[in-house]
């Protein structure tokens, strides 16, 4: 019967537009990829593993998501297309069978200082809303409820040309309600700036009383345009100044003075620190200015609105006994109950599409965070699921969504949510591509491809494609320790003191008091939100003998690279200016020794208006950054171009002995190495870095610090299951070498490998903040009375 039907001519031929169920990419060469080419099914999960630097996020960001975007932005207008960013072409052969994508990725929020999780998502514009339909009493549209948005008020009178001779004058008058509290202008914190760290009082200008980092006594722009200004008596102690003297050198306005001849602008002590150090963003700083900024520099919370930043008159108006700083405030999965609780008719939708909203927070794990959170203070993973929450109720069907490492900051328990929430958006007949190295997150894969087997140049190729299963019996490193487990350590190490944390309540904190042992490695693990972060960086005391490792981003141009980052670049110079007997500056593609076609960028970038920007080789370096000439001078047989195209593994061999011997540059490239980043080249830029590299160069940097307490904040960040045992190594001879060592940590092997666990919760938000677990990682699994326990006990096999 099923023969006839399959050869009976009535049957209908498939469908053309059914055939199209693959994306095929052909010849990809983004970064490191070398000719890939791949065929990724349609309307399935399909995730993509590999080492950190193997080239999964150029295949799925820098190829697939890219190419889409750029022919989705060439849909538009010319005219549409100057407003937007312009996208290069990827270096690609053929890519088919495309659909619209979606990407939701790591990058942080925007930092600044008026941008909260209300403001970054729909929540707080529908809040406003509400607010100015329902609150009482009624103070204006929802601008008033927005601490965006000052109160304006104008009038005056304007000329309307009507024609021969025909004038008329019109009198206007503007008025706007904004709800900006006044006094911190919607920031929520007012900053003030310590004056006993800008000079020392007892002394006089002509005695050196400045303790600013550069102000030399003999600069013309600093110090001797006070000292010679003829406003102040430069043979006075500061503190004897009289209160004008005082108020010409803290406040003066902009003033032209001659100083030997030379005209001069003087300006006041505190306009001159807030323009030429506060202005700038903090992170681009050298490491001993921003040191000073931070020292000089102290922010409360805003006297006038309590650090809600709102005005008197938007806290004033009320829903059920509630303003909308109350309502910010509150615990996310509190304020969907309050939501929940309202019942009038005339904001119907606004209540649904707000309930969807707040509930979707919830569904993703991200109830303990409040509106009024400052989005710049959200991990790389929270980040990404706020990104997550306007797609969860979405219509859409057939589209792609890209997601990179979206379990980062996970608990293992909060893990299975999101590979809910993945196979949710798969099952509407969605594409689903996601860059992971979570095993629970790959299990659930409709399609691996495996990318290796190394990292940058020896990685870039497909090593498997196919089921989990496959990948599981194949002979890849990922196959490979997929199923590795880590075995509780039976010997523990004895601790040599105690970090002593009382009374701490940062931000969901209840009280805490905790030991944290010396001379260990200490776990401090719990749920997403449970209060770990707030407990390290907000309550153990900073300062000289703690070195703190966080997930700040790394800041850097294109022109930054590994060797700029990590001051590796200083001791080569040095090396190359020494040997040849001639200026450090000439080995810097940023200064004197530049080409001056590309200005030492090695590639000339093209603006071609609304189409795609185009950058070309520099022809005059060929690429190599520096003039000609510069090239001639050598040291240990290489020229500078050559030492910065080196990977770290042959310039520490190449630094490490011979005539090219330099230990100052062999230290770093030591430390480089031992974060496991000895594939990089010295001159890759940042921004081609991953965010496992990232993690880890930021790490191989502060352990030349001098401090005896290392705190990192989740160092598997982006590792590979391979990598995650070196990174345990690593810690390891911390410890010995005489350090204490703190980790926040997810990652059971992490855990296992321990001396010391304090585990926070029992849950997120005000849920969690107390102390559930200390003890040992044994002791841990053996009374499974945590969330942590139980995954850590199914973890090694107990």
């Amino acid at each position: 019967m099923s023969m006839a039907k399959r050869t009976d001519p009535q049957s209908p031929a498939p469908h053309a537009a059914d055939s199209h169920d693959l994306i095929r990419v052909h010849g990809a060469r983004v970064n490191n990829l070398k000719d890939v080419s791949i065929e990724i099914p349609k309307r399935r999960l399909t995730v993509f593993t590999g080492v950190s630097g193997s080239g999964k996020s150029s295949l799925v960001f820098g190829t697939i998501a890219a190419e889409s975007q750029r022919l989705i932005n060439e849909t538009y207008s010319a005219f549409v297309q100057g407003f937007m960013p312009t996208l290069a072409r990827p270096e690609v052969d053929v890519l088919d069978g495309l659909t619209t994508v979606i990407t939701v990725d790591q990058q942080r929020l925007g930092a600044d200082p008026r941008s909260t999780v209300g403001t970054a998502t729909d929540a707080n514009a529908m809040l406003r809303i509400l607010f100015s339909r329902l609150g009482k009493p009624h103070i204006g549209s929802p601008q008033a409820f927005s601490f965006n948005v000052a109160s304006v008020q104008a009038s005056g009178a304007f000329k309307v040309d009507r024609g021969a001779d025909r004038t008329k004058t019109v009198k206007r008058t503007f008025t706007r309600t904004g709800g900006m509290c006044t006094r911190c202008e919607g920031r929520g914190t007012v900053s003030d700036i310590d004056l006993t760290q800008l000079y020392d009082d007892s002394k006089s200008l002509a005695e050196g009383a400045f303790t600013i980092p550069g102000w030399k006594s003999d600069s013309f722009w600093t110090v001797r345009v006070y000292a010679e200004s003829g406003l102040l008596d430069p043979d006075k102690p500061i503190r004897k100044f009289t209160k004008k003297e005082m108020q010409d050198f803290l406040y003066r306005e902009p003033t032209k003075v001659k100083v030997e001849g030379v005209n001069l602008t003087y300006e006041g002590l505190i306009p001159k620190i807030q323009k030429s150090f506060l202005s700038k963003d903090k992170e681009a700083l050298q490491p001993h200015i921003r040191e000073f900024v931070e020292r000089a520099v102290t922010f409360t919370t805003c006297p006038d609105c309590d650090g809600s930043r709102l005005s008197a008159e938007a806290r004033s108006s009320k829903i059920a006994k509630l303003s909308i700083a109350d309502a910010c405030a509150m615990q996310i999965s509190d304020l969907a109950e309050w939501v929940r609780g309202l019942d009038d008719p005339s904001v119907a939708p606004l209540l649904a599409a707000l309930q969807r909203t707040l509930d979707s927070f919830v569904e993703i794990g991200l109830g303990y965070l409040s509106l009024d959170r400052p989005s710049g203070t959200l991990s790389g993973g929270e980040a990404q699921r706020v990104k997550m929450i306007r797609h969860l109720g979405s219509s859409l069907t057939d589209v792609t969504y890209v997601f990179d490492e979206p379990t980062i900051g996970l608990h293992p328990h909060d893990i299975q949510r999101m590979n809910d929430l993945l196979l949710r958006l798969r099952d509407k007949g969605n594409t689903v591509l996601v860059v992971e190295h979570k095993p629970q997150t790959i299990a659930i894969a409709d399609h691996v491809v495996d990318l290796g087997p190394g990292a940058g140049t020896a990685g870039g190729t497909v090593c498997f494609e196919g089921t989990v299963e496959g990948l599981r019996a194949g002979d890849t490193i990922t196959g490979r320790h997929l199923d590795d487990r880590a075995a509780v350590k039976e010997t523990v190490r004895k601790p040599t003191g105690a970090l002593e944390v009382r009374g701490a309540s940062a931000h969901n904190l209840q009280g805490v008091d905790v030991d944290i042992p010396l001379g260990v490695l200490t776990v401090i693990t719990g749920v997403a939100g449970s209060g770990k972060s707030s407990l390290v960086h907000g309550s153990v005391p900073a300062g000289a003998e703690v070195v703190s490792v966080d997930q700040g981003a790394i800041r850097g141009s294109r022109r930054s690279n590994p060797a700029t980052y990590t001051g590796l670049l200083d001791p080569i110079r040095k090396a190359f200016a020494k040997a040849n007997g001639v200026k450090p500056a000439l080995f810097s593609p940023n200064s004197e020794g530049a080409c001056p076609t590309c200005n030492g960028a090695g590639v000339i970038y093209t603006d071609l208006a609304m189409m795609a920007g185009v950058a070309t080789p520099c022809e005059e370096c060929e690429g190599r950054r520096f003039q000609a000439s510069v090239l001639d001078y050598r040291f240990g047989g290489r020229d500078i171009s050559e030492v910065l195209a080196m990977s770290v593994t042959e310039a520490e061999e190449f630094f490490g002995a011979g005539e090219a011997r330099t230990p100052a540059a062999h230290r770093i490239l030591e430390r480089l190495a031992d974060v496991g980043l000895g594939y990089l080249s010295l001159g890759q830029p940042l921004t081609t870095l991953s965010g496992g590299e990232r993690q880890r160069l930021k790490l191989a940097t502060h352990m030349a610090d001098k401090g005896g307490v290392y705190v990192l904040d989740e160092p598997t960040t982006g590792l590979h299951l391979a990598d995650v045992e070196q990174l345990l190594g690593l810690l390891d001879r911390l410890v010995d070498s005489g350090k204490s060592v703190i980790v926040v940590e997810h990652h059971q092997a992490v855990m296992a490998h321990a001396d010391w666990i304090i585990d926070l919760g029992p849950g997120a938000g005000h849920d969690g903040g107390r102390i559930v677990f200390e003890g040992t990682p044994a002791d841990l699994v053996a009374a499974r009375s945590t969330l942590t326990g139980e995954h850590l006990a199914a973890y090694v096999g107990c």
